[in-house]
Parts: structure tokens; sequence; C-alpha cells
């Protein structure tokens, strides 16, 4: 294993490894393209009757984890990890690896969020205020909403389920906790259980996250959970695409090297 370390570096291997992915790279771009569409589609318009009201007159405050925070802390800083990984190990294909498997889950996980949210158009807590920011309720004979606010503030109000800051968060730091799991062999059952507060640190920030919006009023406890939900089971998957489960005895091992691995032995 040490003699395999340093001998697949970017220079030597790079344009070898891109080449054997490139249909990866093709489909990741077609599912950039998808969620792009996703976003400019109106959610489907839930009745929301006047005694619905009571539980969607929550206050409209700002986020406390901005939107643009969300890719910043669910992809930049685990591929900074992957970068430091990569400067110890001189492994291109674990780096490469990680950087798809990341990609791919938090991508994944946002066109099946944003597929959900319009497909749901479930009303957010303060959906009141987005549909009569002046506070003036009116309801057309059927009891249903006639909403007078800002067209996009008010589709954005029918997108509660799931939560889009959760199951980004827990796809992106979900994929980086079973990424450092099986770099420190966290389950290696040596009884070194200081490891797990490495493996659990990305999954309480993502938890703190997905509180956050609930307690910011955007998001009911339902949504978070399906969200966080969601975007761990998909990280899981992407993760053991390229990986073994974090528990095997080769943890540290991409998938393309156990085959040798197994035929030596």
């Amino acid at each position: 294993m040490d003699v395999q370390f340093g001998s697949h570096t970017l220079r030597s291997h790079g344009v070898v490894v891109a080449r054997k992915h490139m249909h990866d790279w093709l489909i990741f771009l077609f599912l950039v393209v998808m969620d792009i569409i996703l976003n400019a589609i109106d959610p489907f318009y839930r009745f929301v009757g006047k005694d619905m009201m009571t539980d969607l007159k929550y206050p409209f405050k700002n986020n406390t984890v901005p939107v643009w925070a969300v890719p910043v802390y669910a992809v930049l800083v685990p591929v900074i990890i992957f970068l430091i990984v990569y400067y110890h190990r001189r492994d291109v294909y674990d780096l490469h690896h990680a950087i798809l498997g990341l990609l791919y889950s938090v991508l994944v996980t946002g066109v099946l969020t944003d597929a959900i949210k319009i497909a749901v158009g479930r009303p957010r807590p303060n959906f009141f205020w987005r549909c009569f920011p002046d506070g003036i309720a009116v309801y057309d004979q059927f009891n249903n909403v006639i909403c007078h606010g800002d067209k996009h503030v008010v589709n954005e109000g029918h997108k509660s389920f799931p939560s889009g800051h959760t199951s980004w968060s827990f796809a992106g730091l979900g994929f980086l906790s079973l990424y450092i799991s099986g770099k420190i062999k966290a389950f290696d059952r040596r009884g070194h259980v200081a490891k797990l507060c490495l493996v659990f640190l990305p999954l309480l920030f993502a938890s703190l996250v997905g509180i956050s919006r609930v307690d910011d009023y955007w998001h009911h406890w339902q949504d978070v959970f399906a969200g966080g939900l969601l975007g761990l089971v998909v990280a899981t998957f992407c993760y053991l695409q390229f990986f073994p489960p974090p528990y095997h005895a080769e943890g540290t091992v991409q998938v393309f090297e156990m085959i040798p691995l197994v035929l030596i032995r």
C-alpha cells in the first residue's frame, strides 16, 4: 500500500483519469442544466384556505445561513480537505473520485430536492406574509388565497418540502463524514473512540443548519427531517460508488486499488 502512495499524481495520471471518467463529467453537466431548469419552473400552487393560515403566519425573517454559504461549506470545504489528503498521499485517483463523488452527491440531491419541491408545493411557515405583505388577507369564493405579494417571493413560499439547505448540507458534509471515517479507519475496532468526533463533526454542522431553517420559520420540522434523510442517503450511495465501506479493512483505498489487492491475496 505504501508503495502505491505518490505513484499516481496529477501530472502523471491526471489526464488519464479525466478521460476515463469523461462520460461521468458530461452527465454531471447535464444534471447542472436540469437543476437550472427546475429552478425556473413554478411550483404547484397548493390550496391554502383561511383556516390553514394559523400555522403559516410566522415572521418572514432573513436566513441565518444565507444561500451563498451553502456551497461554501458543503462543497468548497470538503474539496479543501481532499486537497490536503492529496498533498500527503499524492494519489490523483483518490482526489478525483472524492471530488466527483462529492459533486454528484450534492447535485443529485439538488435535482431531487427541487423536483420534489415543485411537485409538492407545500407552503412555508411564513407563507402568510409572502402572500399578503401588507397583512390584508384576500380569499376567493372557494376560500383559497389570492396572493398580491411579489410573484417570486410567493413562488418560493410554495417550496417548503423538503428543505434544500438541509439536503445539500447532509449531501456534502455527509459525504465528507464518510470520507474522513474511511481515511482515519474510524471503525477498525481498536477502541479509538475519539476518531468518531471527527466523523460526527460535519454531521453536527449539517444538523445545526437544518435546525436554523426551523428557527428562521422557513421550514417545518418535517421538511428538515426529509431533507436531511435525502441528502445522507444520496451521499452514501455516491460514496460507495468510488470507495469501500468505511468499516472495510481497506477503508482508505479507492475501489480501483482493491481489485489488484484481492488478486494478489
